[in-house]
């Protein structure tokens, strides 16, 4: 642990901040989609490609960053990846055509990727157990409400200026963010020399991979967040396609899902000292199933309904608020210099699972409860 005192309130903001880009990357575009596709005059499918392929590239370059982190310290790769993301998105707002455009959505998925790895590194090399509960938490919590501010903004700057705003907004917000972070943040990791992790990247994935807990910490969270994007894939599947209710509706039951993971989150940071963090993943993980459950009960009992569908997935949340931050801490704890390669770990086995379990709802769905009740 450092030595020196750790950082106020207003370096938590900026790490959160960094933390939101990767959202920002993720949901800024989805309104820009339908007009993506008619500017370009291509299928849905398409123009999905230019969505989908940011999201796979994160959860790839996710488990690069963290070994580089680890041997090169945080600000240098830090920076090089918000460099990547502001380079990316200039490219996507100028494209020319749909295939620079998912070459430049690539680059700018790379360089988002650094920001949900690295900052929960830098929060593990400056705060000691307790307070990293709570930052994690904080950061977290900036990584949900991402999405709910990134896609309203998207649509008001694809409504008022074209699709090639929102890459305009994403530029003017990476540029800031790297602005800030070049001149506040110091180098928080300090690679020991003599250390194999060092010389070697993959022994530190080794060194990781062969202890049991490390995988509990990193495959609770992994799989929790694969059955949220489950459920969220099919509840908009079961709601629109089966039910007939409009978007807008979905929409607005949609908000109970963060509403939930929020407070699980204000209830983490709040027990954060008083109740081990095993004990803190193993509640959250009993919510979470005890959610599930009644999901599967209220179907089989009352048929399809929206509350049916939203409430349960409510509970989900606020389980994944409780367990996730303690999940992330556990996991950059089994040690601190591979702090950096544990959180790309982690946040891998997030991505990677939550695209799988999603596509294999999509794949199987149809007009029953099917799905949605064996995959979750």
């Amino acid at each position: 642990m450092s030595e020196e005192p750790s950082p106020g309130r207003m370096f938590i903001v900026a790490l959160a901040a960094v933390t939101a880009i990767g959202p920002l990357a993720i949901h800024l575009f989805l309104p820009a989609l339908p007009a993506v596709g008619l500017d370009f005059g291509i299928d849905a499918a398409a123009a999905q490609l230019a969505f989908s392929v940011t999201l796979l590239t994160m959860a790839v370059a996710t488990l690069v960053y963290g070994p580089l982190s680890d041997r090169f310290g945080r600000r240098p790769v830090l920076v090089g990846g918000l460099v990547l993301f502001v380079a990316g998105s200039v490219v996507c707002a100028v494209a020319p055509n749909v295939e620079t455009l998912i070459g430049a959505r690539l680059v700018q998925g790379i360089g988002a990727a650094c920001s949900l790895v690295i900052a929960r590194a830098i929060a593990r090399d400056l705060y000691d157990l307790e307070r990293l509960v709570k930052v994690m938490a904080y950061l977290t919590m900036a990584y949900v409400l991402g999405p709910m501010l990134a896609t309203p903004v998207g649509g008001i700057l694809v409504d008022w200026y074209g699709w090639r705003a929102v890459f305009v907004f994403a530029v003017a917000v990476g540029a800031i963010i790297l602005a800030v972070m070049v001149i506040v943040l110091r180098e928080t990791h300090t690679p020991h020399v003599e250390s194999p992790h060092r010389l070697n990247p993959l022994q530190g994935y080794i060194r990781l991979l062969r202890i049991p807990v490390f995988w509990g910490y990193v495959l609770q969270p992994g799989f929790s967040s694969g059955a949220f994007f489950a459920h969220a894939t099919a509840a908009s599947i079961l709601m629109i396609g089966v039910l007939q209710r409009p978007a807008s509706e979905f929409g607005l039951y949609f908000m109970l899902f963060p509403m939930g993971f929020l407070i699980g989150n204000l209830i983490s940071s709040r027990l954060s000292g008083r109740i081990s963090i095993d004990v803190m993943v193993f509640a959250g993980g009993v919510i979470i199933l005890t959610a599930c459950s009644s999901l599967a009960i209220n179907i089989a009992i009352l048929g399809i309904t929206p509350l049916g569908l939203f409430l349960p997935g409510m509970l989900q949340t606020l389980g994944q608020g409780i367990s996730l931050p303690n999940a992330q801490t556990g996991a950059l704890s089994i040690d601190r210099q591979l702090a950096g390669t544990a959180a790309g770990i982690s946040v891998f086995f997030q991505l990677f699972l939550g695209a799988a379990l999603s596509m294999l709802v999509g794949a199987m769905a149809d007009e029953s409860t099917g799905p949605i009740i064996t995959v979750i």
